[in-house]
């Protein structure tokens, strides 16, 4: 990524997220947190990773809300940042949330069965 790259992310990751927060005219999308936005170099594309709470119709609703969605807001994108190329949004589900998710109840298992185990005598 370049400089422009990585300041161009962050300003369309609050820019999105402040809009979603506002409210949109789809009643699929539901609990929808932006966890990042990765911007191609020649800013024509841009990959919104978004977490949604809920299980997986929801998620996957939510995702066709905000695909839907995605004209409108690249619109408002291109008024707020008065930038020449606005890129195409694509919102893909981050599973970086449900794999910590995950490992935290993986552990909480390793832990729970090393409490049951008993010592081991010495013999």
């Amino acid at each position: 990524m370049t400089r422009r790259t990585d300041r161009i992310g962050p300003l369309i990751q609050r820019e999105l997220g402040d809009q979603i927060l506002r409210g949109l005219d789809d009643s699929r999308i539901g609990f929808v947190t932006i966890s990042r936005v990765d911007v191609t170099t020649d800013l024509a594309h841009a990959k919104v990773f978004v977490s949604v709470m809920g299980g997986e119709k929801e998620k996957k609703d939510s995702l066709a809300g905000l695909s839907r969605c995605a004209p409108f807001l690249r619109t408002h994108l291109s008024k707020v940042l008065k930038m020449r190329t606005v890129p195409r949004l694509q919102f893909v589900e981050d599973k970086n949330l449900d794999h910590g998710f995950r490992i935290n109840e993986l552990l909480g298992e390793i832990k729970r069965e090393e409490r049951a185990e008993p010592p081991a005598e010495d013999g």
